[in-house]
């Protein structure tokens, strides 16, 4: 891969794409992730970034939204469309709930409102670049007819192992956790996505929905007027 001008090498370390148009807070976060053990490349520009984060080999890509030219929300369409498995914390001056909302419908990993704290924003990325991208869990969960390798992030329902985006994983992770019992939408949206009440929107659905062109129509459950739950 052709690295950016700048840029960390280090075969054995997680490599990190920072795309934002302010260069100070590129260089700010460049530097603190290589404090941090962390290769990063960095760039000012949305249609740059976007071809770093199709053609490198990223475990992570810190994305701002507000850009002149290709904006983030173009670069996030974009990457998810062509890379749905890579991993995207927006970081943004934008921090109303429907953008958010948006974001994490595309695809989004996770959001951090601009101006933000370092120790928050590290924090948030280590927990993205873990082995197994969850806290310290088991490396297969097993639930009725679900089997989830959270190293690998495949899910397999009886035919054989698929690919899971990001959301997908943590949204199904959520669930085998909780087989057997109802997960509400209220729930789901607080651990999954972050939100500490419904904004209305249908993203659970929709992410439930994917889930089930991946695993089958009957992987996850509705319970009408309730939430979701997959059975144990």
């Amino acid at each position: 891969m052709r690295a950016v001008p700048g840029g960390v090498q280090g075969a054995s370390m997680s490599r990190v794409l920072v795309i934002d148009d302010e260069p100070r807070i590129v260089s700010f976060v460049r530097r603190a992730l290589g404090a941090d053990g962390i290769a990063a490349d960095g760039v000012t520009s949305g249609a740059r970034g976007l071809e770093l984060a199709l053609t490198g080999m990223y475990e992570l890509v810190i994305l701002d939204l507000l850009m002149p030219g290709m904006d983030g929300t173009s670069v996030l369409t974009q990457t998810m469309a062509r890379r749905p498995q890579q991993s995207v914390v927006v970081l943004s001056a934008l921090t109303d709930v429907e953008t958010k909302v948006r974001c994490f419908g595309i695809g989004a990993t996770d959001y951090i409102g601009k101006p933000f704290a370092l120790a928050e924003l590290l924090a948030r990325v280590r927990a993205r670049l873990r082995p197994n991208g969850s806290v310290g869990g088991e490396a297969l969960l097993t639930a009725g007819g679900l089997r989830m390798d959270v190293r690998r992030r495949t899910a397999d329902a009886g035919a054989g192992p698929v690919s899971i985006s990001d959301r997908e994983f943590l949204l199904l992770q959520h669930l085998m956790s909780h087989a057997g019992d109802v997960c509400t939408r209220e729930e789901i949206l607080a651990d999954v996505w972050g939100c500490s009440f419904d904004p209305a929107t249908n993203v659970v659905d929709v992410y439930v929905g994917r889930l089930r062109s991946k695993l089958g129509a009957y992987a996850v459950e509705t319970v009408r007027n309730v939430g979701y739950c997959v059975h144990a």
